[in-house]
């Protein structure tokens, strides 16, 4: 309901934000939440807002909803403006905090953590009145200087492409490790067989980016959704406590099915 989308690859049609989605059903569930990437709904896929509908709806408005407070709507949706942004650095401080190389940085993230928790679990008028900007700033060294911490244990000094432009560039088999992709564009790049152990990839976009057979164990800041906008296959290694994407199994398979009925 609250956000925009427009036709392309990720949608078959447009939605201006603010109105509701074609496919919500009356129970607020989806109605073709199992065809969603047949069906050219990829970018609902991928999308994560790291629990911050949920805190939205049940915390900061109390189980109200835009059908039963039309009048709350258009507040909601400020709220949760602020909110997504404000979860999604909360998990990559979860992420940082997990790892025990980080620990130099642990108090000044558990600060960050507390701040953050406390501002999620605020009211609507405090909410609205945080600065995102502000925020990311005051987090963003502390979660910079954990991913340093992570890429200093590769055993070789990885390369720093934050923010490079290397969207369908060529990386089969490159050695990547503890090697710096903050942010980067990686859209339909070729990373297969590339080792991304101890790489920072917050924020690294890899829309169609092939991971087949690569290694990102160790990598930090990589999350379930982001990875889930690339392709992969079970020979793909990944960060331990993010999950194998169920459709690469299927994407994987499709080329070996292919062949087998060519022949």
């Amino acid at each position: 309901m609250a956000l925009p989308f427009s036709r392309s690859a990720d949608f078959p049609v447009d939605k201006p934000g603010g109105s509701p989605c074609g496919n919500l059903r009356a129970d607020f569930g989806c109605s073709i939440h199992a065809e969603l990437r047949p069906r050219g709904w990829t970018g609902c896929t991928v999308f994560d807002c790291h629990g911050a509908g949920q805190q939205v709806s049940q915390v900061t408005f109390a189980g109200e909803d835009w059908r039963g407070s039309p009048d709350t709507a258009r507040r909601m949706f400020a709220v949760f403006a602020v909110m997504r942004p404000v979860h999604e650095l909360l998990a990559y401080v979860a992420d940082a905090l997990d790892r025990p190389e980080t620990r130099p940085v642990h108090a000044e993230l558990r600060r960050a953590r507390t701040g953050l928790s406390e501002l999620a679990g605020a009211d609507a008028d405090t909410v609205l009145a945080a600065d995102v900007g502000a925020l990311r700033a005051a987090v963003n060294p502390a979660l910079l200087r954990a991913g340093d911490l992570v890429r200093a244990c590769s055993p070789r000094r990885g390369p720093v492409h934050r923010g490079a432009d290397l969207a369908g560039v060529r990386l089969r088999g490159a050695d990547l490790r503890g090697a710096s992709l903050r942010g980067a564009l990686l859209i339909g790049a070729d990373l297969r067989d590339a080792d991304l152990r101890w790489a920072d990839l917050i924020g690294a976009d890899l829309r169609g980016a092939d991971l087949s057979g690569a290694d990102l164990r160790g990598s930090v800041y990589a999350t379930g959704t982001q990875l889930a906008a690339a392709r992969g296959d079970a020979a793909t290694r990944l960060p331990g406590a993010v999950c194998r994407p169920a459709h690469w199994a299927t994407e994987s398979q499709a080329p070996e099915e292919a062949a087998h009925t060519a022949s």
